[in-house]
């Protein structure tokens, strides 16, 4: 390398370093010379990082920022809209990141950080056409049941908690399954899976039902609550 090629490198990549360096002293020296404004003018700068990450959050916590892909808007929201959670008797709407997203800072930015992953799939065409959704639609909808599974259903939680049902207004099979589900320390995910998005096909909606009907025999759990017209034992005899 010449003497004249190295100069040009200097003055390409140290000036902005120096131009830096001397912004960054500036201001140094500003603070010091004037600690109450240099600390308003730091604290002003904090709130406005501060508001803008918030803010940045705020508009990709969104159901039109999560159907602003057209595999998420073709897909998956078009099967949510037939749902109750889409609409129902209540006008209460649950919406994507109702669903998805915590509603807790920690867990939201750690849910954020994770979801650069989904960005960098959207980015290679993973899942771009049916087939290929189709193709991958199991292994997406256990990665999700076993993280809402993680985490006790905490979305779910946000609008469904044991402790505010009114028993009262549910069907006595909701109430035999909802207090077997408390008492065998079950989550929602467990019984609720396919409720917003269609199931996977080859997914066995009658294993999950045949472990809890083991259980319940197990346990003697009467069946008539759930199985009205079953025949009934004849008087004195004790099985179900």
């Amino acid at each position: 390398m010449t003497n004249g090629e190295e100069s040009v490198l200097k003055r390409r990549f140290l000036a902005p370093a120096k131009g830096f360096s001397r912004i960054w002293g500036a201001s140094l020296q500003a603070v010091f010379s004037y600690p109450l404004a240099g600390l308003f003018t730091v604290f002003i700068a904090g709130v406005i990082f501060w508001g803008g990450f918030n803010w940045s959050l705020d508009l990709t916590n969104t159901e039109r920022f999560c159907i602003s892909c057209h595999e998420m808007r073709t897909y998956v929201y078009e099967e949510y809209k037939k749902t109750e959670h889409y609409i129902n008797r209540t006008g209460v709407r649950a919406s994507c990141p109702d669903c998805h997203v915590p509603r807790e800072w920690a867990h939201k930015v750690a849910r954020k950080i994770r979801a650069t992953n989904e960005l960098f799939q959207w980015m290679r065409g993973t899942i771009n056409t049916p087939e290929k959704f189709e193709a991958k639609r199991m292994e997406l909808a256990r990665y999700v049941w076993k993280g809402m599974k993680e985490t006790d259903s905490r979305e779910c939680r946000n609008c469904h908690e044991y402790k505010n049902m009114n028993v009262d207004d549910q069907t006595q099979r909701a109430f035999l399954i909802h207090a077997l589900g408390e008492d065998w320390d079950k989550t929602c995910i467990d019984c609720h899976q396919g409720i917003s998005h269609s199931l996977p096909k080859g997914f066995d909606k009658e294993a999950r039902m045949d472990k809890l009907h083991d259980r319940m025999e197990k346990e003697g759990v009467d069946c008539r609550p759930c199985h009205k017209d079953i025949t009934r034992p004849p008087p004195g005899e004790g099985w179900k």
